[in-house]
């Protein structure tokens, strides 16, 4: 299968995320995919959530990767199989999953335990004086049901 890989440097500054989104949704409209589709819309909040996370806790540039797959070698056509975030930043810190609790107010702490939730899975590795976190969306995924699993009954209570 082949990828097609596009970058976007990212400074260190908060306002960089609106812009890493809005370039997030023209890269997958220019490789055929609805940006208001719910697999683009997961792939915007994931990218909002990786670079939220290195501009913030870094305080450094970051580079911000999407590696996208063709299937017929066309890149109209829309894409079949995983796409791959990375977010490359300075920090040799590894990244972890904070609890938010049950603070319904909390504004931070739920970042990774959604990109845990909406990608097949993640991970990351030291990239030369710091680290790149990936992770990798199925771009025929159906969107998950998040009140699947609420427990209607408890709450009424």
């Amino acid at each position: 299968m082949q990828v097609l890989q596009v970058q976007l440097a990212v400074q260190a500054d908060p306002s960089e995320v609106g812009r890493a989104r809005r370039w997030v949704r023209s890269r997958l409209l220019n490789h055929g995919v609805d940006p208001d589709a719910p697999m683009a819309e997961t792939v915007v909040l994931v990218v909002s959530e990786l670079v939220t996370n290195a501009v913030v806790h870094t305080g450094c540039p970051a580079v911000l990767r999407l590696c996208l797959p063709v299937g017929d070698g066309s890149a109209q056509a829309a894409p079949s199989g995983l796409l791959r975030v990375e977010v490359a930043d300075a920090s040799q810190t590894a990244p972890a999953p904070r609890h938010a609790g049950a603070d319904e107010d909390a504004t931070n702490g739920r970042g990774l335990e959604l990109v845990e939730l909406l990608c097949e899975r993640w991970g990351w590795y030291p990239d030369g004086p710091g680290k790149r976190v990936w992770c990798e969306i199925d771009t025929q995924a159906r969107p998950a049901d998040p009140m699947a699993g609420v427990d209607w009954a408890a709450l009424a209570q």
